[in-house]
């Protein structure tokens, strides 16, 4: 590794100064869970939700302070996800009823929690349902899923990309040999309709292209076929780091990670300026607060429609579901972000698990909390 790389790895580090006060601040011992953002446990409008939660604790894991958890921290914790899940579909739920309408929420809280009982040894209360109440309609046959896929909206990649993907929670649930011909009419149709010259899949900024290919990345990913094109898809994540503006976490986390999911050996001049645009960008995101912001305005207050920006539109946008207020503060949803930026520019560099620093009282106080 050359000298600035390492350097730059060094800086990204100070970035992280007072995160870990922030990320147990955020911590709920009642109900065993984690907040978005200060001001959602500050106003007492809301309680911790799943992804918040969920995303607390892959902080946790992947800093390598999991076994910094006491058996009641780790039992609330169980406590927590087994009570969002609902016997009659299997599938999560916060509080808030709009949630429910939201398939990508949806899909995402059916991830995280599942993803979670296992970090935990525990086991969800109910079975996932191949057809249930929340099945959505586009479920019905092989006819009406391909329909619902060719009616998707691209106009904003991102949002597009990822109402697309989180089909993968309901393809997941079905028997294998119903869930092929579902799984080839998707693989056909997103082969059809990349760009054969930047590899992106769908429209809107070039930063909105790029995330909406890192969700259909991770749609690749989850049923281990190989992503198409990754030359080209290589070639525009550079000229998009170059030349457009990151006003968002996701657009600094994006790029990383699907390089990372590509497997691509890439040359070490190309890295460093990777790195370097990397956290120039993450250092704008800094909050007083200890932790990191999702935009550079503020957090946003309902990350579920976040992906679509002021001045732009995206048909049948599902409805705000609040976490927080919005102020210029830290939010969970960055939070999570900036730590695997960190962590996966350091895989990128082939460097050994080097974990950030954190107090060996961190977390010790939660250890005798109250049940």
């Amino acid at each position: 590794m050359n000298r600035r790389l390492a350097d730059l790895l060094a800086y990204g580090d100070t970035l992280f100064d007072g995160f870990f006060q922030w990320l147990k601040e955020q911590y709920d011992e009642r109900s065993g869970g984690f907040f978005y953002a200060r001001s959602s446990k500050q106003s007492g409008r809301f309680t911790p939700d799943i992804e918040s939660t969920a995303q607390a604790f892959n902080i946790i894991e992947r800093c390598g302070l999991l076994d910094r958890l006491s058996n009641p921290v780790r039992e609330r914790a169980i406590r927590f996800f087994q009570s969002k899940q609902d016997e009659a579909t299997g599938f999560f739920y916060d509080i808030n009823p709009n949630m429910r309408l939201d398939d990508v929420m949806v899909g995402r809280a059916a991830g995280y929690s599942f993803g979670a009982l296992r970090k935990f040894g525990a086991e969800p209360l109910y079975p996932s349902r191949h057809q249930s109440e929340a099945t959505p309609a586009y479920m019905e046959s092989l006819q009406t899923f391909g329909a619902w896929l060719r009616s998707i909206s691209l106009a904003n990649s991102w949002r597009g990309c990822d109402k697309l993907s989180h089909c993968g929670a309901h393809l997941a649930a079905m028997p294998a040999d119903t869930r092929e011909p579902y799984q080839r009419e998707v693989f056909d149709y997103l082969n059809r309709i990349q760009n054969p010259e930047t590899g992106f899949w769908g429209e809107g900024t070039p930063y909105t292209q790029l995330s909406g290919t890192f969700k259909t990345q991770l749609f690749y990913n989850r049923f281990g076929v190989p992503v198409p094109r990754k030359e080209q898809i290589y070639n525009s994540i550079l000229r998009v780091l170059r030349t457009d503006t990151a006003n968002d976490m996701c657009y600094i986390r994006n790029p990383i990670s699907l390089l990372s999911s590509m497997k691509l050996s890439i040359p070490p001049g190309e890295l460093t300026e990777i790195a370097d645009i990397t956290l120039t960008n993450l250092a704008k995101l800094k909050r007083e607060d200890g932790g990191f912001s999702r935009e550079l305005e503020h957090s946003p207050p309902a990350p579920n429609v976040a992906q679509v920006k002021p001045g732009e539109e995206y048909p049948d946008m599902p409805i705000a579901v609040p976490l927080g207020l919005g102020l210029v503060e830290s939010d969970m949803n960055a939070g999570t972000q900036a730590v695997l930026i960190r962590y996966t520019l350091r895989e990128l560099a082939e460097l050994p698990l080097e974990h950030l620093p954190a107090s060996e009282s961190w977390f010790a106080g939660e250890a005798s909390a109250a049940e």
